[in-house]
């Protein structure tokens, strides 16, 4: 007879016939009287009125009783505390049983029992199962301490048995050994200390090894986790754990393989990327990698999203394995889709006809989505493979010629991204896809159309009358596609000015007086300013050379996949997000793999698995800011009225600093495409700049204010001469940064009995170059009267190091003398306007900068939230290029380019309610570091 029968019942008065038979003198009656009252405990119902009844049967030598009872008290003991220290003697005892299973028993089942009351009784009995002499004993033992800590963590500390744990470790049961690191690891990820626990050393990593042969999977799993955790000292012995950890890759549990995986990816970073071990270890990897992919769906997904990380990592793991991501007909389409995307970045010139050839099948399928999927991957391999592209367009057009709508739209969404990468290749097949206009309905379908449309407009005959067929439905247009129609007509009317007049005067009205989208509405009006002060800016910014994009595979940033790696095997790489984005309160270790000796890591950027586009170092030159021609070749001679004569002479020698003479070297520059790049940023900077010189004429028409809202900074004037050191003449003064150009805003005060006059002024070489732009005019100043005067200055003088590092020397003549002063210029004047660097070449930027380079500061008494602190910076040129919230507090991402080409970058963590940002700055440039700090804390307690 089954024990089903505990879960029915008729009889009535059912709680009194289990308390009377609970206490029968039969122990076979009792046995069956626990089994119903698990019975119906595990059904829901209220049974807690027998606590005292079914915990007198704890006094028995059945085991399978004893087990039923422990249950029972296990899940009431919560809602009854007094009841259960019933209970106390009884697993005190327990523990002394000369069973081990009973022992064991007893020890597990008091660290289930989350109650206070109870917590304090279980340290005598489990620090004795902690030594007992059976091994199944103290690897219960060794688990019950975890569940204590999570109990009461303080408790574990004060009574040592942390250190009971560790000593487990040494133990010469591997079960016992897993048992402990699986506790230690357990501790630690929710301490908040992040601290290891486990000391990792040569014995204790031999000891984790040893035992990782012989305990059960999932105690490999949680020793090769904690080896995880270990940074070797050198490559030898990196390479040595590595042998010793390779057999686990052809374990039959997934868990292990992809745990072994983990460790292995993680010390190949220790290596040479052409070692010959690194070569052979990445060929052991394919084969347990593509074992996994055979396993049912659910675990195929898991490894996808693991070997997605993988690949990114290292793509030359599974280049030859192409084949196996090959989809199935009976594939689920969360399958389907990762394969696919696996499938494209693992595309190469090699590979490229299969995997054209089963895009081309994918995309007949009849899940929508799949296919979907498959017509843009298809776009991606023309991007990823130049190559390919012509095959692809092929492909493309053949899907076309289908004539099935949603396979249309994506095509044409794709095929805007390889005009994109190949302008001026692709164009004869613009007819085609003009042919399929009336079909689109989708609005990224719709605005790539339009933007081909405007981008080719001179050669579509009809260009004109096809965006006007957008017009009539402008208002109901999705705003992306509003914008790009917008984008196009005023590229139409550049390139064909004399018969699309009106059609942009619609677009534009329809833009700025018909819509309520601010976005709409601004781009309306920079157009419109443009086309009416300016016409060849207008066509020097809208039709601009746009730089060639590269394939958009959404790759993980590097900072987060190197982080990601250090989670295979767990959910963070299932979800492709760290740990503390979807668990709240993690501690524990912050992960990350050890950088190469030796060897630069080349950061493998979001652009097709492409280098990025770093800040070049300048060879060995980087140790010092200004041993570096920042500014170029310039005069020295002092500007207003002194000729050649050099008004500094040696009279700078009084004022304090000194200005030690340094060898000039080359200039930090970009590459051509950055050069480029920084060409055309200043080209539209300068536009705006033109344009606001005519706001006042444009604020007629309008009805805007030509003012900028930007308030920059500008420290109180300080005296700079004192009277009695000018002989009557006093000046005090600050810098200020106004339009691009740097400016010393100085009051000259005439406190003598005569009038003042011939004024000239000279600087001596300086950190970064600074010279004055023009003469220093200043009329005759009569006694008793002040003037204040704004002197533009130029950074491509000659460049000395001075310290402190923005220490100024000026000379200024007058019709008296010539007096010599110091001033400290603040740092931020020379953060230039278009210093907001994008994000993929920040996050390749911030990781190729050594971590030497990286100086910590806390900001106190910050009262401003993240935005109000991006706010402030950015009003300053210190640009935000991300934000993101993580671990409770948000982190704000910033860049600032100095006039001399010097990157600096900056990470803030602000804590909400806590006054106190954490700032980290880097730069090659490590002399800025502090006067950069110094003008946060200015700038943000203002």
């Amino acid at each position: 007879m089954t024990d089903s029968k505990y879960f029915t019942t008729t009889k009535k008065g059912e709680i009194f016939e289990l308390k009377s038979e609970l206490n029968s003198d039969k122990k076979e009656k009792k046995r069956e009287a626990v089994k119903k009252v698990i019975a119906s405990m595990t059904v829901g119902k209220d049974v807690s009125a027998l606590f005292p009844d079914v915990a007198n049967c704890m006094q028995t030598d059945n085991l399978e009783l004893k087990k039923l009872v422990y249950l029972y008290l296990m899940n009431y003991a919560k809602s009854q505390p007094d009841m259960a220290i019933m209970a106390v003697n009884t697993f005190v005892k327990d523990c002394e049983d000369p069973n081990p299973l009973i022992r064991a028993l007893a020890v597990r089942t008091m660290g289930c029992i989350r109650v206070d009351k109870i917590t304090e009784y279980l340290c005598e009995p489990l620090r004795k199962c902690l030594k007992d002499d059976d091994p199944y004993v103290r690897k219960t033992a060794a688990v019950s301490v975890a569940k204590l800590h999570d109990i009461n963590a303080a408790l574990v500390e004060e009574q040592g048995f942390l250190d009971s744990l560790k000593d487990l470790l040494s133990d010469s049961n591997p079960m016992v050994v897993a048992n402990a690191v699986a506790a230690l690891s357990e501790i630690n990820e929710a301490s908040a200390t992040g601290r290891p626990l486990i000391e990792m050393n040569a014995p204790t990593i031999n000891k984790l090894l040893t035992a990782l042969n012989e305990c059960t999977e999932w105690g490999q799993v949680f020793i090769l986790d904690s080896l995880s955790n270990y940074t070797p000292k050198d490559e030898r012995e990196a390479q040595s754990i590595c042998e010793r950890i390779t057999p686990r890759l052809a374990h039959a549990n997934a868990a292990v393989v992809l745990s072994a995986v983990k460790v292995l990816m993680k010390y190949m970073e220790m290596m040479g990327q052409d070692a010959e071990f690194v070569v052979s270890l990445s060929k052991k990897l394919a084969p347990p990698l593509v074992t996994l992919l055979s396993s049912e769906p659910e675990v195929q997904y898991v490894a996808l999203r693991n070997i997605n990380l993988i690949i990114q990592k290292r793509p030359d793991i599974l280049k030859h394995e192409m084949k196996v991501f090959f989809v199935k007909y009976n594939d689920p389409i969360y399958v389907k889709l990762e394969k696919l995307d696996i499938m494209i970045r693992l595309a190469s010139q090699n590979n490229i006809a299969q995997v054209l050839s089963e895009l081309k099948e994918y995309a007949t399928e009849v899940d929508v989505d799949f296919v979907r999927k498959s017509v843009r991957a298809i776009g991606r391999c023309a991007i990823k493979v130049e190559q390919s592209a012509e095959r692809c367009v092929s492909t493309l057009l053949d899907l076309i010629q289908t004539k099935v709508n949603y396979v249309v739209q994506e095509a044409i969404v794709v095929i805007k991204d390889i005009f994109r990468k190949y302008p001026n290749k692709y164009e004869s097949i613009i007819a085609t896809l003009c042919e399929n206009l009336d079909t689109l309905d989708e609005p990224e379908a719709r605005a790539s159309m339009i933007w081909i449309i405007g981008e080719y407009a001179e050669r579509i005959d009809n260009a004109d009358e096809l965006l006007e067929s957008f017009l009539d439905s402008f208002q109901d247009e999705n705003t992306q596609v509003q914008l790009q129609l917008l984008t196009a007509i005023v590229k139409l009317f550049l390139k064909r000015p004399t018969d699309t007049q009106e059609l942009v005067q619609q677009v534009l009205s329809l833009a700025t007086q018909d819509s309520d989208n601010p976005d709409l509405r601004d781009r309306g009006f920079i157009y419109w300013r443009l086309l009416s002060t300016d016409p060849a800016a207008a066509k020097e910014v809208v039709l601009a050379e746009k730089p060639l994009i590269s394939e958009e595979t959404d790759l993980i940033e590097p900072t987060l996949l190197d982080e990601l790696i250090c989670h295979i095997a767990s959910l963070a790489s299932v979800y492709h997000k760290p740990p503390t984005a979807f668990v709240e309160g993690t501690g524990g270790l912050k992960r990350a793999l050890p950088s190469r000796s030796g060897e630069e890591d080349a950061s493998v950027m979001a652009t097709g698995g492409a280098s990025a586009s770093v800040i070049p170092e300048p060879g060995s030159l980087i140790g010092d800011l200004l041993s570096m021609d920042i500014g170029g070749g310039g005069s020295t001679a002092g500007a207003g009225g002194t000729g050649n004569v050099d008004i500094l002479g040696g009279g700078l020698d009084i004022l304090g600093g000194t200005a030690p003479s340094a060898p000039v070297s080359e200039p930090l520059r970009y590459d051509s495409e950055e050069s480029n790049s920084t060409d055309k940023s200043n080209a539209i900077r300068n536009t705006v700049i033109r344009l606001q010189s005519t706001n006042s004429l444009l604020g007629d028409i309008f009805g805007l204010s030509g003012t900028s809202s930007t308030t920059f900074h500008i420290p109180p004037k300080q005296v700079w001469l004192p009277a009695p050191k000018g002989k009557g003449m006093e000046i005090s003064g600050t810098f200020s940064r106004k339009n691009g150009q740097i400016h010393m805003v100085l009051t000259f005060s005439n406190k003598a009995m005569q009038p003042m006059n011939q004024f000239a002024v000279q600087l001596n070489k300086n950190s970064f170059g600074l010279i004055p732009a023009q003469a220093l005019n200043v009329p005759n100043i009569p006694p008793n009267q002040s003037l204040d005067i704004s002197l533009p200055l130029n950074t491509n003088g000659p460049v000395q190091k001075m310290e402190p590092l923005t220490n100024l020397q000026v000379a200024i003549k007058n019709n008296i003398d010539v007096f010599y002063f110091a001033c400290v210029m603040p740092i931020h004047v020379f953060f230039t306007e278009d210093g907001n660097m994008e994000k993929k070449v920040f996050l390749a930027t911030w990781k190729d900068i050594p971590s030497a380079n990286e100086v910590q500061f806390t900001l106190e008494n910050i009262e401003c939230n993240a935005d109000g602190v991006s706010t402030k910076m950015n009003q300053n040129n210190v640009f935000t290029v991300a934000k993101r919230h993580l671990e409770g507090q948000d982190m704000v991402y910033q860049s600032m380019k100095f006039t001399n080409d010097v990157w600096a970058l900056a990470e803030l963590k602000i804590q909400p309610g806590n006054p106190s940002v954490t700032l980290a700055i880097k730069s090659r440039a490590l002399d800025v570091c502090h006067s950069i700090f110094a003008i946060y804390d200015t700038i943000l307690h203002n």
